[in-house]
């Protein structure tokens, strides 16, 4: 796929050859085209001038690259994660070489540091815990409740989450039995893979991070009428320091940003299965 010339995927990329005729310019006074031209009458050729202003030009830029750093900036503060401080638009994603928490509570990670990143980690490892299945099992999913929400918001939401993920209508419409599990011979496919994250503001005991994701969700098998697709959304999460950790206190959810898809072919049912069955999550750290 070409890029157009507006920096978009698509579009007008490819442009066919000109189609204006090419000229050619003789030299003065007639003669044999390809041998020399006239010689200036004194002092420098125009060749030569152009090549000492081109030199004039490249010493004063590499002056003035060279005093850069007396512009009041020293250039050599690395020190915290705060995006103010970043180099550029990618440092909000940029790994930072720590290691993740080693610890796990649930089977989801915990410990994190607080600090930006340590909020970054604990957003990004909550957004898969919320996205997972077990989300549609009711011990599994009061278990992840007390583990991501801060104490108060999980027993207030407690009936809220039962009656998203238990109504048999929903897990009718798509395609698990009332208990929330796959029918026979079926896998059932939801999963968060998080691409980036971003502090949106950092205030101490509270944060707001935003984390960019995309979605595998649906039924795997040979009958599956819900086949496993792929969505992209992007989870704001309040954050507050509670406990020696960071916990859930609120969350939105908004659609995208979505690439183009590539023109691959799809999996089979059955390498969906083996894919999902065989390929475990991460723990997932700035």
């Amino acid at each position: 796929m070409s890029l157009s010339d507006d920096g978009g995927y698509g579009g007008d990329g490819h442009r066919g050859p000109e189609t204006g005729q090419t000229r050619t310019r003789l030299p003065d006074g007639g003669g044999d085209p390809y041998g020399p031209g006239r010689r200036p009458r004194g002092g420098l050729s125009s060749r030569n001038l152009i090549t000492v202003v081109g030199v004039i030009v490249l010493l004063l830029a590499a002056i003035a690259f060279a005093n850069r750093g007396d512009s009041g900036s020293t250039g050599s503060d690395t020190s915290g994660d705060s995006p103010k401080n970043a180099p550029g638009p990618a440092r909000p994603t940029t790994p930072t070489g720590t290691k993740p928490v080693t610890t796990k509570n649930g089977g989801i990670g915990a410990g994190f540091p607080k600090t930006e990143q340590g909020a970054q980690s604990a957003a990004a490892n909550y957004v898969v815990a919320l996205s997972s299945d077990g989300m549609y099992n009711a011990a599994r999913r009061q278990e992840i409740a007390k583990t991501v929400y801060a104490p108060s918001v999980a027993a207030a939401r407690k009936n809220d989450l039962d009656k998203a993920y238990a109504n048999p209508a929903f897990l009718g419409r798509i395609g698990l039995k009332p208990d929330g599990t796959a029918p026979k011979g079926m896998t059932f496919v939801s999963r968060a893979n998080p691409v980036g994250t971003k502090v949106e503001s950092f205030k101490g005991d509270t944060a707001k991070v935003s984390v960019w994701y995309s979605a595998l969700f649906g039924l795997a098998g040979t009958k599956s009428q819900n086949p496993v697709t792929e969505s992209w959304y992007t989870n704001t999460f309040d954050l507050k320091w509670l406990n020696g950790d960071w916990k859930v206190t609120d969350f939105t959810q908004k659609s995208g940003p979505a690439p183009i898809g590539r023109d691959q072919s799809a999996a089979s049912a059955e390498d969906m299965t083996k894919a999902v069955q065989g390929y475990g999550g991460f723990t997932y750290a700035r």
